[in-house]
C-alpha cells in the first residue's frame, strides 16, 4: 500500500476533507514564507479536532531551519506525530526529536549519511529547486528516487497531481507519496474533487 500524505493544510474544511479523500498522514506548514503556512495557533486548534475525531490519521510539521526548541513546543501543542526537516538542518536536529523526525531532501541526496531513520518514512524526496523550499509544482528526479526508494522507505514529492501520480508510483515504487500544490484550487486552499481524483490514482497504480 502506498500511504497518502497531503500537505499544506491551512483549515478545518480541508482537513477534513482530505481525510475523506483517503490521505493517511496531514500535513502543516510553519515556514512562514510559505502561501501554506500556518500560525501555531491555529494549527493547535485543528489538530485537537482532528485528534478527537481521526485519531488514526498522522499529522506532520514542516519545518524550514527553526531553532530546534520552537519545533518541539509546536510538535507537542500541535499533537504532530513527526516533524518534517525541509530546510538545511544538520542530522542533529533529527536526533534532538527523538525518532520523531525525519529529513526532507531538495533533489535526490548522493549521501543520507546521518539522516538514515530506522523506521518508515526515512525521508522525503522532492524537486530541487533553487532558493525554494519545497511547494514548487516541479518534479523530482524520479529515476534516481526509484534507486533510492529500494532502499529506503520514502516519501516522494514534488509537482504531483491526479495526471502524474500513477505513473510516479509506477516509476518510483515509494513507500508514499506527498502533495500540497497538486490538489489545490489556490494557493493554501485545497480543492476536494482534486484530492479525491488524487487518492484514486494512487489506488489504481497498482500498490
Amino acid at each position: 500500500m502506498t500511504h497518502i500524505k497531503i500537505c499544506g493544510l491551512t483549515s478545518l474544511e480541508d482537513a477534513r476533507a482530505a481525510i475523506d479523500a483517503g490521505a493517511d498522514y496531514l500535513g502543516f506548514n510553519f515556514y512562514p514564507p510559505s502561501p501554506r503556512s500556518i500560525l501555531p495557533e491555529r494549527c493547535a486548534e485543528i489538530a485537537s479536532v482532528l485528534r478527537r475525531e481521526f485519531p488514526q490519521v498522522q499529522l506532520v510539521g514542516v519545518f524550514v531551519n527553526m531553532p530546534v526548541a520552537e519545533v518541539k513546543t509546536i510538535v507537542r501543542d500541535c499533537f504532530l506525530r513527526m516533524a518534517q526537516f525541509h530546510g538545511d538542518e544538520a542530522p542533529g536536529m533529527l536526533a534532538a526529536l527523538g525518532g520523531r523526525a525525519f529529513k526532507a531532501f531538495r533533489g535526490v541526496p548522493v549521501n543520507v549519511t546521518g539522516y538514515e531513520r530506522g523506521e518508515a518514512p526515512a525521508m522525503l524526496i522532492d524537486a530541487s529547486v533553487q532558493g525554494a523550499y519545497g511547494g514548487t509544482g516541479m518534479t523530482a528526479d524520479w529515476s534516481a528516487a526509484a534507486q533510492l526508494a529500494k532502499r529506503y522507505p520514502l516519501f516522494l514529492a514534488g509537482g504531483l497531481t491526479a495526471e502524474n501520480v500513477g505513473e510516479a508510483v509506477r516509476q518510483v515504487r515509494p513507500w508514499g507519496v506527498d502533495t500540497a500544490s497538486g490538489v489545490e484550487s489556490a494557493p493554501g486552499k485545497k480543492d476536494a474533487e482534486k484530492m479525491k481524483a488524487f487518492v484514486a490514482e494512487v489506488k489504481n497504480s497498482g500498490t
